[in-house]
């Protein structure tokens, strides 16, 4: 069972009745579901990560205290603690009665500050460009199963809703280093007989381009261990997913480097097609360099466009 099917259950046929008995008067007020930290919030768990953090639990998010009091939270936390400890088989990890940093009781303003620095979800453009695309990630996975005022859902969606000239500007950053690192420096490197380099400059396309996959999806790219994971479940180009663990996982001898070269060129060209399918470029050609600044150029936001291009990478 997944963890988040388990938490899931562990709500329906626990939390719930203990929320309905005890805190009715919460109902409108309160959201729950598990989202954040861990394999299980985006349904990437399996048996090996079952070795930390995976119990049956879910979230129960607050408003501030003008709406529910600090004495009524902590009596929350009290119940939410004195659920059951073993739940279909699987155990409960020791707690506070305060309930751990995952699941338990949890205020609305204090995990999203906890995830991107901002209470509120409000975002200005300079959190935009800072927070890391994991971070909004955990910001934004796992499942809500009760939202009685809607706060919480609609944080997430504005979070989920990015800015279109927040996502040129990352665009356009990465597609400049996937020109750099790979139609660039790649070859270069292993013409000086730098083969060391000329795997970073591969791992540094590599990572560019996964990022570039991702917000072309109008997706956010989890933690660097869940990336693969993650963009063989895109809409769009989840087939990269081996071509771009091949770049990673191979050598740089002369037959395999000449392969690698036609490989990062064939998956510019198939980038550069979407780019032109969602009309973010004007430019016409095979360089991600010029689609990059294409792509900067059309940013309306005068103060963003003339930002450096890497600002976001």
């Amino acid at each position: 069972m997944r963890g988040i099917e388990l938490a899931r259950q562990f709500y329906q046929e626990c939390g719930k009745p203990m929320l309905e008995e005890q805190f009715p008067h919460l109902k409108q007020k309160i959201a729950v579901g598990l989202v954040g930290s861990g394999s299980e919030c985006f349904g990437f768990d399996d048996e090996i990560s079952r070795d930390h953090d995976f119990e049956p639990g879910f979230c129960i998010f607050l408003p501030d205290e003008e709406s529910v009091d600090r004495k009524t939270a902590f009596s929350l936390e009290r119940a939410y603690a004195k659920l059951p400890k073993e739940f279909l088989g699987f155990k409960r990890q020791a707690m506070s009665p305060v309930g751990g940093n995952r699941h338990g009781v949890i205020r609305i303003s204090d995990f999203y500050r906890e995830k991107i620095g901002n209470p509120s979800g409000n975002l200005s453009t300079e959190e935009w460009l800072r927070i890391p695309s994991y971070a909004l990630a955990e910001a934004t996975n796992g499942e809500i199963f009760f939202d009685g005022s809607g706060q919480f859902t609609a944080i997430r969606e504005n979070l989920l809703n990015m800015p279109e000239d927040i996502r040129k500007k990352k665009l356009a950053g990465n597609l400049l280093q996937m020109a750099q690192a790979g139609q660039y420096n790649y070859n270069r490197c292993l013409a000086h007989g730098e083969t060391g380099a000329a795997q970073l400059a591969i791992g540094e396309f590599v990572k560019g381009a996964t990022e570039v996959i991702f917000l072309l999806n109008r997706a956010y790219q989890p933690f660097y261990k869940w990336s693969f994971r993650a963009l063989r479940q895109m809409k769009k180009f989840s087939e990269l997913a081996d071509t771009l663990e091949f770049l990673l996982t191979t050598d740089n001898t002369a037959g395999t480097a000449d392969t690698k070269y036609t490989v990062i060129e064939d998956i510019a060209s198939m980038l550069i097609e979407e780019l032109m399918n969602q009309k973010l470029t004007e430019a016409i050609c095979g360089d991600l360099e010029k689609h990059a600044y294409s792509v900067n150029d059309s940013i309306e936001d005068p103060y963003l466009r003339n930002l450096n291009i890497f600002v976001t990478v």
